[in-house]
């Protein structure tokens, strides 16, 4: 029996409780519902979850004050956390008190109720710009220079030395869904201060205010940064240097350049240049410049970023008419008929990785580390893990279906299944996949990429006491999918095999015989899914997406689904194990692209717009 340590394909960002187990999710139920009467015998109304971590929970209510009504943030941490994880949230609540700002929602109180730590907040109105960038795709480029004046503004007032502490303040995780934008003032807020310092070194690099004993105490050798979102921070930040000012530049490189381009990190500013995405040029060439390898060139440009941006931002912009995106690869939308929750499930990552890449990160002990970053992209080159990030987006959407990515010496081979279940959404998911294959084009190794998309609602799941008992499925139990209400034509010679590929080398759990049968005999019946097994010591999910294509055969199919449930019972071993097929009617072929063109803002864009028209 392999006790090796899982790795739980799917820990993005957070895990849906749709994929906990019956007693995990019960206890995370509870737990809110502890944190919301809590907040209601201290008088708070209206209180509603809105946002979790690695290190805990947020929600939101309101309450009346002098006649108005106040909403507020409250922010608990995880009890099963360690004490001295605990204690960070004290210590939020200290760094949020050296800083005062208008666009940085303040501290109200901090305090403990029952042994749990509470940090009360002013709350911001509008939503958080991830979520914006979810639904609206790539921001306009007047818009993103609106944002970036009013974030160069907040970081010059957090590197003046004011405050109680009289020193520089690193907020340490700017990020897009660490900004939240009130869209009717069109304003930003900077909240999040879970991973604030005071800086070590000032903008110059050199110590902040240091006399000689500080100097040659040991607390100046030793960073006192905390790690940020992997996704967004620089490299400094990441590699342990001494905390200081750049690293809030880099944030908000990161952080504009993904509000533009549409992602959810900073990596692909390779292949997907900041001078690609229509901005104006000085904008455009100021971001690069503050996202280039070279540090002196990051710190050059940032410098010019935050003596310039107040000028740059006076250039007078108009929103240009929007251009009908074309999905690179086919994209489906029909209206769902319940909730989707999707999951994505990516396996054969291991190709991604550069041969001889230094593991840096090793001895960082972080949860936000080991949730996703450590095991998955560590070692991989920037264009690579912005990559797996633009698949991770796709998962943000409701969309169920598969990928296959086939990289050869001349160029990249993708087949697809995306099924969107909200066709509001089209235009914002089809620049999500679209990036997909900028990336993909711009990667030069050879290898197969699958990812599966799942809805995390349609999971089963079976429990047993210990890994020495047999998992059993109940009777009730069955494995959902849709049908096509007609056939739909196949070519033969194209379709696409649950095996053709071989086994997965990234997967650790081997299917008993009745189970691999019955999917040799799936795989004659013309359809498109997937299914994942994922074994715990006592908990079996059963992930799946099936679309039947040939409603002819649905009883054979229905059959053969029964069988597999029915076969459960012989799994020995832990792990994971998938099986994807897709119609394979429409692979698409694209050349080996390394950076997409040059595009800027028009000088005059009011002669644009006019000349566009009579086009």
């Amino acid at each position: 029996m392999s006790q090796a340590p899982l790795q739980q394909f799917y820990i993005p960002e957070e895990q849906s409780v749709y994929l906990l187990s019956h007693h995990d999710a019960r206890k995370l139920k509870d737990w809110v519902a502890l944190c919301q009467a809590q907040l209601s015998q201290l008088g708070y109304q209206g209180i509603e979850l809105i946002g979790k971590g690695a290190y805990g929970f947020v929600f939101a209510g309101s309450t009346g004050h002098q006649g108005a009504i106040a909403h507020y943030v409250f922010k608990f941490s995880r009890i099963t956390l360690p004490t001295h994880l605990q204690e960070r949230l004290e210590e939020e609540a200290f760094m949020l008190e050296q800083v005062s700002h208008p666009r940085i929602p303040g501290l109200i109180a901090y305090q403990r109720s029952r042994g749990q730590s509470i940090l009360v907040m002013e709350r911001a109105p509008g939503w958080n710009l991830e979520q914006v960038s979810l639904k609206q795709g790539r921001l306009s480029p007047r818009l993103i220079v609106r944002i970036a004046e009013q974030l160069a503004d907040i970081l010059i007032a957090l590197r003046r030395e004011s405050g109680p502490q009289a020193r520089p303040v690193v907020h340490g995780d700017i990020k897009p869904s660490n900004l939240v934008y009130d869209a009717e003032q069109e304003s930003i807020a900077l909240i999040d201060w879970g991973s604030s310092v005071f800086a070590q070194l000032d903008a110059q690099l050199q110590f902040v205010g240091a006399n000689v004993m500080e100097l040659m105490s040991d607390n100046l050798q030793q960073t006192n940064a905390r790690l940020g979102d992997v996704y967004f921070i620089g490299d400094e930040q990441l590699n342990g240097a001494l905390s200081s000012p750049r690293f809030d530049e880099q944030g908000a490189a990161g952080t504009l350049y993904a509000l533009a381009s549409a992602q959810s990190c900073r990596f692909g500013h390779r292949a997907i240049p900041a001078s690609s995405l229509g901005l104006p040029m000085e904008f455009a060439r100021t971001l690069d410049g503050m996202l280039d390898p070279d540090p002196q060139v990051r710190r050059k440009a940032g410098d010019y970023f935050l003596n310039n941006m107040p000028r740059m931002a006076r250039v007078v912009m108009i929103d240009l008419p929007a251009s009908l995106n074309v999905p690179l690869v086919p994209v489906w939308a029909r209206p769902a008929h319940q909730e989707i929750d999707t999951v994505v499930y990516s396996s054969r990552k291991a190709f991604l990785r550069e041969a001889n890449a230094q593991e840096t990160l090793n001895d960082v002990n972080d949860v936000q580390l080991d949730r996703y970053y450590k095991q998955f992209m560590q070692g991989m080159g920037e264009t690579e893990k912005a990559f797996l990030a633009s698949v991770s987006r796709l998962g943000k959407y409701p969309v169920v279906g598969g990928l296959a990515v086939r990289w050869e010496r001349e160029g990249v081979y993708i087949d697809s299944s995306l099924n969107l279940h909200d066709p509001t959404l089209k235009p914002a998911f089809i620049e999500a996949v679209n990036n997909m294959v900028h990336l993909a084009r711009a990667i030069h190794r050879q290898g197969v990429f699958k990812s599966c998309l799942f809805n995390a609602r349609q999971t089963l799941h079976l429990e047993r006491a210990s890994v020495d008992e047999a998992f059993v499925s109940e009777p009730s139990m069955a494995i959902g999918y849709e049908l096509s209400a007609v056939p739909e034509l196949e070519d033969r010679t194209r379709q696409h095999s649950y095996f053709e590929d071989g086994p997965d080398p990234e997967e650790l759990l081997v299917l008993p015989e009745a189970i691999m049968h019955v999917l040799q005999q799936l795989n004659d019946i013309h359809h498109t899914g997937m299914i994942i097994f994922e074994a715990l010591p006592q908990h079996l999910k059963i992930h799946s997406y099936y679309r039947l294509l040939d409603p002819a055969r649905e009883g054979e199919f229905r059959t053969l689904l029964a069988r597999i449930l029915a076969s459960v019972d012989q799994i020995e071993g832990l792990g994971v194990s998938g099986y994807m097929k897709m119609p394979y009617k429409d692979t698409r072929y694209f050349t080996h692209l390394e950076s997409q063109p040059e595009r800027y803002y028009p000088r005059d864009p009011r002669e644009y717009v006019r000349r566009e028209k009579t086009s």
